[in-house]
């Protein structure tokens, strides 16, 4: 995915600073004007452990990924490598277990995740129709143009099933070489994507903990993005919240102070640093609207005026917009995975599409968040 501006976030509420503004009003009601969807029917991709789930060569390091994301420390992309995103997903799993946290695959560690050795890196997954039959198009770069939408949506098939399988367009083709055959490598990223026709196979990342369950949601815009990004509707309920500026993490933690999940974060800037102290969680928007106002966004002259975007993963909040009590401050995703952690904000702090879909089954209104150097 890309946006032509980099964005941290805004309020849900009021307008915001930190960069953007959601749209006025309760937290659901974002949501609640979303583009109507189809009612949901599932999309016959869900984990299936031991059925299509065969790895046809080993791939440790993608096995690893898969196994801490289905266990709430997130790898960030999965792509098969050890970087930053794993090292801290690791540091999470080894603080859960009272190992030692080194952010190392060490012994230890590797006999800590033995029973879950069985489950395979990758499945194969039948491409639905619900998926070929999406409109998918370049966003325009103006924002002016981009208020004219319907949704931000994905700009390509290939961007859609990435997300559904927290990866990137590019490890769906390394999964899969066809695909990398099927296209002209000197057309623009979009025109160049694969023809996927429905029913096609592909070997995706075996991720899991995706299962939804159409009657535990009532929003069914919220029930299909969760459902398109695998996230199941059931998740672990937050005591309490920790962002680290220092580490780029941000911890959640139940009721009684056990670590039940991590996420590598953006946090801040040094022209907006995180606002280090005790908040509390305000509301949850969920595929909220974007208020755009150049006076609240670095480097973004005025004469692109102020426009209201719409929802969409491709908006500059993704899909998720977690409301704090302090003001014009908040959590939430992005177009652009692949950067979380390793490109700043103005002050927010953002995760990727799926992680910020999680958490957002995770809080309710009074959870707190702590902020730390």
């Amino acid at each position: 995915m890309k946006f032509s501006y980099l964005l941290c976030a805004a309020a849900l509420f009021p307008l915001a600073a930190c960069g953007d503004g959601i749209g006025s009003g309760d937290a659901e009601k974002s949501a609640e004007t979303a583009p109507k969807q189809p009612e949901w029917t599932g999309d016959g991709m869900t984990s299936r452990d031991g059925e299509a789930a065969k790895d046809d060569v080993a791939r440790p390091e993608m096995q690893l990924q898969v196994v801490l994301d289905r266990l709430g420390f997130s790898p960030g992309v999965v792509d098969g490598k050890l970087g930053l995103s794993t090292t801290n997903a690791l540091k999470g799993f080894q603080e859960a277990k009272g190992l030692t946290v080194t952010g190392d695959w060490d012994e230890a560690t590797k006999a800590a995740l033995a029973e879950w050795n069985a489950i395979p890196a990758t499945r194969m997954v039948t491409v639905p129709e619900s998926y070929t039959s999406g409109t998918y198009a370049p966003l325009p770069e103006k924002p002016a143009e981009q208020a004219k939408l319907a949704a931000m949506g994905y700009e390509g098939l290939l961007e859609k099933l990435a997300e559904r399988f927290h990866t990137t367009p590019e490890v769906l083709k390394a999964l899969n070489p066809e695909l990398d055959t099927a296209a002209d490598p000197s057309a623009s990223p979009v025109a160049a994507t694969p023809t996927i026709k429905t029913g096609a196979t592909l070997r995706v990342p075996n991720v899991g903990a995706d299962t939804v369950v159409a009657a535990d949601i009532d929003n069914k815009a919220w029930l299909e993005t969760l459902a398109s990004l695998g996230v199941g509707t059931t998740q672990l309920k937050a005591g309490k919240i920790e962002v680290s500026k220092k580490a780029g993490t941000m911890k959640v933690f139940d009721a009684a102070g056990k670590l039940i999940a991590l996420f590598t974060v953006t946090t801040g800037s040094a022209h907006d640093p995180l606002p280090i102290g005790s908040w509390k969680v305000r509301g949850v928007g969920r595929n909220p609207d974007y208020a755009f106002d150049p006076a609240l966004l670095r480097g973004v002259p005025a004469s692109e005026g102020k426009h209201r975007l719409p929802p969409g993963p491709n908006s500059p909040v993704g899909v998720v917009w977690i409301d704090l009590d302090k003001e014009h401050y908040g959590l939430h995703g992005t177009p652009e995975p692949q950067n979380i952690g390793r490109s700043e904000s103005n002050g927010c702090v953002r995760l990727t599409n799926w992680d910020a879909a999680r958490l957002a089954q995770m809080v309710a209104p009074g959870t707190k968040v702590d902020f730390v150097a």
